[in-house]
């Protein structure tokens, strides 16, 4: 399917949002067009405050890589998100998530024996995304793992993506012509 609206370039943004156009340039290292914030681009104060959470949440969060990974690829799968799913799942596998996990999520199979620690953790992401709750004994799993702070991280960063994936879906993003994972059976 084609995408729905075209890409706009900084010339296309209006005068008084061109300076969030440009701090999200400065933020992503590139100009927004490709991937959902190519889209967000439309309302360039949103996407500049987006932009903003993505950066804390790549650089300043307290989260470990492969578990920022985890929380993009159980978003991308939860909202059958062909574009998320084939720009993170490469980088999960590259930060130590397992080929089998990541398989298994992709193709909603059995998960594959985890240690407990990482159980906790993808237990509460898939269980979150699922019924969007937790019950109490996956919560405090979670919890010991990752502590208050970096839960909080976790639960905010699936929903950060769930917010770019919904982008990506109703605007039909392309995928990349170079991309390494197949696509989401769905």
């Amino acid at each position: 399917m084609a995408r729905r609206v075209p890409v706009i370039t900084r010339d296309h943004v209006a005068e008084e949002y061109r300076t969030a156009y440009d701090e999200i340039t400065s933020i992503r290292g590139r100009p927004p067009v490709v991937g959902p914030t190519s889209v967000m681009i439309y309302s360039p104060e949103m996407a500049l405050r987006a932009n903003r959470l993505a950066e804390f949440l790549a650089e300043q969060s307290t989260l470990p890589e492969k578990i920022k990974r985890l929380a993009a690829i159980i978003a991308a799968r939860s909202m059958d998100c062909q574009f998320i799913w084939n720009a993170q799942a490469p980088a999960g596998r590259r930060a130590g998530l397992s080929d089998a996990l990541v398989d298994a999520l992709r193709d909603k199979k059995p998960l594959p024996a985890m240690p407990p620690e990482d159980a906790a953790v993808v237990n509460f992401g898939l269980e979150l995304t699922r019924t969007n709750a937790v019950s109490q004994g996956t919560f405090q799993a979670a919890l010991d793992q990752l502590g208050a702070q970096g839960l909080t991280e976790f639960t905010t960063s699936i929903g950060y993506f769930r917010m770019l994936a919904l982008n990506a879906n109703a605007f039909t993003i392309d995928l990349p012509d170079q991309r390494t994972e197949p696509l989401l059976p769905i």
